[in-house]
Formats: C-alpha cells, structure tokens, sequence
C-alpha cells in the first residue's frame, strides 16, 4: 500500500532529505537576493533622482539616504542568509498557541492577527514559532511533538494520524494527505 493510500502516520519523514528542497532553497534564495537587489538600486536611484529635480531635498543629502535605504535591504537579505544557515534541527514539544493582533495603520484602525505557536525543545529552550495563516495555527495542537527543519524554519509533527491535510514544509501550502507531493512548489510531503 503506497503511503498515499494509508496517509499519514507516526514519525518524522526521511523525505526531508529530497534535493527537491535544496532546489526550492535555492531558488528562493535566488529569487529573494534578486529582489533586494533591486530594491537597493531603486532607492538609490529613486533618491538620486529626487535629489536632482525635487524641492524637498538636493543632493547629495538625497542621494546619501537612497544609499543607506539600500544598505538597509541589503543587510535584510544578509541576515536572512545567516540565520537560515545558522539554524539547526532540533525536537520538541508545543507548550502553547497565541494568537496577538498587530494594527496595521493607526489612523484607520485596521488591523491584521499574527498567530504564533510556542514550543520547548528538548534541550529546555523556549521557541517561539511564528506561523502563516489560521490553517496552519490550527494544525498544530499543544503537546504535539514537532521537529524544526534547519534552514526550511518549518515545523513537522510527529503524529500525523488523522490529519486530512498537511502543509508544505518548503512552501507552507496545505495539501490533501492524497498527494505525494505539494501541488505548489512539487516538493515531497514529509508525511
């Protein structure tokens, strides 16, 4: 019986170690780096041209700040790069769930819900867990035991028995326990 057939069970997957997720690191970090790039080049440009016909600012004040804005970005994309190389796969156990609402714009009052869930890993340290969307708050439950991918940043759960729907661990996307694989980004379900 093929493991789409039976769906999900206990354990962590050894799928984890399919090229198709250094592929998917790959190139969104490709696609991540391309992006900064260029929005440090509009920014230095952006300014350097404010500079050059606006009324607000001459240059080389402006061009200084499109500059620094661009550092800015690029420093964004370097942290980015070390932390993901920097993180490690550890084990744990989910201690809570919390669901925080952030405001958006002050004037307006809109507002948007940031959920995070908080697990302790088994070496004692506390996690704090940000995650995309209610689906994926809801899927884990507390004292669910999850293991955290290093540079994936993603959470699995060791019991899967019962889930109707897991999420990526490279895209997030929630696939049906039917696919063998993201209908997404193609990368394997650690099932």
């Amino acid at each position: 019986m093929s493991a789409a057939a039976k769906g999900p069970g206990v354990g962590y997957s050894l799928r984890i170690t399919d090229p198709a997720f250094s592929r998917y690191l790959k190139k969104t970090g490709r696609y991540f780096t391309v992006i900064t790039l260029i929005l440090a080049v509009l920014s230095i440009v952006g300014f350097f041209i404010y500079g050059e016909i606006g009324t607000g600012m001459s240059n080389p004040g402006s061009i200084i700040i499109g500059i620094l804005l661009g550092i800015f970005f690029l420093a964004i994309a370097f942290f980015n790069f070390l932390g993901r190389q920097m993180s490690k796969t550890w084990d744990g156990t989910v201690e809570d769930k919390k669901i925080k609402r952030r405001t958006q714009d002050h004037e307006t009052g809109s507002s948007y819900l940031v959920y995070f869930i908080y697990v302790r890993s088994d070496s004692g340290r506390k996690h704090k867990v940000k995650v995309t969307g209610e689906a994926l708050y809801d899927y884990y439950q507390i004292g669910d035991r999850v293991r955290h991918h290093a540079k994936l940043k993603t959470l699995e759960k060791y019991d899967k028995r019962g889930a109707e729907h897991l999420p990526c661990n490279a895209c997030g996307s929630f696939n049906s326990i039917a696919n063998d694989y993201c209908f997404q980004c193609k990368c394997p379900l650690l099932k």
